[in-house]
């Protein structure tokens, strides 16, 4: 059954390609360079923030990257059933990320709920470690930002750690966003969840000054 899984998910994805699902690198490179704004979400997982975020804003165009084609195919099928022409998904690791995208081509870069790694020896696998936020900054406009939330403080104490040694300048630190005075925050599945459970949920900004 679950090989039948991945393979009606996979079929699914091929129905939306050139679409709402990019065909190759060479197509979303294109689809980039002729657009004014671009954001990016890496690991979008269901869809719900950047296709919330693609009904708000429909001068700006939004990029959904995840591995994951299960997941992928859920967020897919969200922006096609809200007719969004604005957004547009690519399965990809953010590993390569600066291979794929072009220097200084995006605007801003969102860091949802990233896996936190919790063991100490698998660090640099955190998405907020130096050797990402360089290649991050790589494909980043002057200007542009990471926006970065999470609910596990021992991930986000690495992650201002790791912009302060990059000498980064980092704003708008917030340590319980459901309780502060920021305004028109968008909620992941994940975020409700365990917002709901009492976890305090923490938010940062940086800049590529």
């Amino acid at each position: 059954m679950r090989f039948r899984d991945v393979t009606k998910r996979k079929a699914q994805l091929e129905e939306f390609r050139g679409h709402l699902v990019a065909e190759n690198e060479d197509e979303l490179r294109s689809i980039i360079k002729n657009k004014k704004e671009v954001h990016i979400e890496i690991g979008t997982g269901t869809g719900r923030f950047i296709t919330t975020l693609a009904k708000r804003n429909k001068d700006i165009f939004y990029i959904g990257i995840e591995l994951k084609s299960a997941v992928l195919c859920r967020a897919v099928q969200l922006a096609d059933e809200n007719e969004l022409d604005n957004v547009m998904f690519f399965p990809m690791n953010a590993m390569n990320i600066h291979e794929i995208l072009e220097e200084s081509s995006i605007s801003r870069i969102y860091l949802n709920f990233s896996d936190p790694w919790h063991k100490s020896r698998h660090f640099k696998r955190r998405l907020t470690y130096r050797d990402f936020i360089e290649k991050y900054f790589y494909i980043l406009k002057q200007n542009g930002e990471i926006h970065f939330k999470t609910d596990n403080l021992n991930l986000f104490e690495f992650s201002l750690n790791e912009f302060a040694d990059l000498d980064l300048k980092i704003k708008n630190i917030c340590l319980d966003l459901h309780n502060s005075d920021f305004e028109n925050n968008i909620m992941t599945e994940y975020e409700e969840k365990f917002s709901q459970k009492g976890f305090k949920i923490m938010r940062c900004e940086i800049v590529n000054k």
